[in-house]
């Protein structure tokens, strides 16, 4: 029998990437993608509707807020999408029987551990993007036994949306030197490697329901990324890398949160 998969958040780099990928697969599976626009997962109302109106067989919830220096200064927009909304869904596929699938985040740690982070660390969000986010996960877990909560890091797509990969190439162009910081290390996660990972849960039926880590399994910094960037592009020559340990921004960010897969 086909299963039938419903993608929220679908306008993002992941969303995207899914249905580049899987879209017109040759598994026994049917994607529906929505945007805001479509569903807006923050709206109840609508949540009611869509899935009084619609029955799939997984969830796969893209939707997000990850800006996460205008978190800092409007918490309650990301706390409205990052973790009310995911609630929203949450009841939804409790009462349908639906397998949700959710995508997490490495800033649920503090950064202070100096090996990788297993599921079993204890979470130390340092600001109020991964606070936010550690609130979806809690719902989640409250809510239901039929689960996936995936935890990332780094994510990036090399066609869609904005994201430090794009920016270092697009950046490469323009400028002709580039201050990258030192200061963190984690695992850059191509939104082709997750949507694998993804899907591949669904089409072996996998039943091993509870929280995971998945990323690229190549840890450094982002100085250390920009460089790999410019030399997959061959725009080394274009731009002048500049090692700083001294990048200061609004939110705190994990030192270290490289995750063990």
């Amino acid at each position: 029998m086909r299963k039938k998969i419903l993608v929220t958040g679908a306008d993002g780099q992941l969303g995207k990437t899914i249905k580049e990928l899987y879209s017109n697969n040759n598994l026994e599976l049917d994607f529906i993608f929505v945007g805001k626009t479509e569903l807006d997962i923050t709206n109840q109302n609508k949540v009611d509707t869509y899935f009084h109106n619609n029955k799939f067989d997984y969830c796969i919830n893209c939707a997000a807020y990850t800006n996460v220096e205008q978190a800092e200064k409007t918490p309650k927009v990301a706390y409205k999408i990052n973790a009310e909304g995911v609630m929203n869904l949450a009841h939804k596929c409790l009462e349908n029987d639906i397998v949700l699938i959710h995508i997490s985040t490495d800033y649920v740690f503090d950064g202070e551990k100096e090996e990788p982070y297993t599921i079993n660390d204890i979470t130390n969000p340092i600001n109020e993007y991964g606070k936010s986010k550690l609130e979806g996960e809690k719902h989640i877990q409250q809510i239901l036994a039929k689960y996936f909560i995936i935890r990332t890091s780094w994510l990036y797509s090399k066609k869609y949306g904005n994201n430090f990969y794009k920016f270092i190439v697009n950046k490469a162009n323009t400028v002709k030197e580039l201050s990258i910081t030192t200061e963190q290390t984690g695992c850059p996660t191509d939104t082709v490697s997750l949507s694998s990972y993804i899907i591949n849960l669904i089409d072996k039926n996998d039943k091993s329901f509870g929280l995971y880590h998945f990323c690229d399994k190549k840890a450094m910094t982002w100085y250390a990324f920009a460089k790999q960037i410019l030399l997959e592009n061959n725009l080394n020559h274009k731009t002048n890398l500049i090692k700083t340990d001294n990048y200061r921004t609004f939110a705190r960010r994990p030192k270290n949160s490289v995750l063990a897969n």
